[in-house]
């Protein structure tokens, strides 16, 4: 085997190996629509259509929180990563004791402005899976 075919056989072992190995994958979570310009992780994000999945990129663990209570998630526009913000993950019975109701129906979302319009809510429900998104909106000038 040449050094070549060695090295498309070792990226080929790792590249299914790669869920074994407890790394991240990023996954689609659906396609929503963000009616206003907002704020994404400080940056701006336009008014569209985004697709959003999760982020492989590593969350600093929270005292108190489960290691899996936030994960990073991108918003994508023609295949490009337009910006990222931290999600809330939430499942079962946190759902209601968190958000004060339920959300969307599984494999639905729902993006709402939330009471003083300071945040723009996007809401997944992935599989029973909530992620929840808080995007800041920019002071008027």
């Amino acid at each position: 085997m040449t050094g070549l075919g060695r090295l498309v056989a070792v990226c080929a072992v790792v590249a299914l190996s790669w869920p074994a190995l407890g790394i991240a994958q990023a996954q689609s979570l659906g396609t929503v629509r963000i009616t206003r310009a907002v704020l994404a992780n400080g940056e701006a994000l336009a008014a569209g259509t985004y697709a959003v999945r999760l982020s492989d990129a590593a969350v600093s663990a929270v005292v108190g929180q489960s290691p899996d209570g936030a994960r990073w998630v991108e918003f994508l526009q023609s295949g490009q990563a337009r910006g990222r913000e931290l999600a809330t993950v939430l499942a079962g019975e946190a759902v209601v004791e968190v958000a004060g109701r339920g959300g969307p129906a599984s494999g639905a979302s729902r993006v709402e402005l939330l009471k003083g319009g300071d945040f723009l809510r996007v809401w997944i429900n992935r599989a029973g899976t909530h992620y929840l998104v808080h995007l800041s909106i920019p002071p008027a000038r």
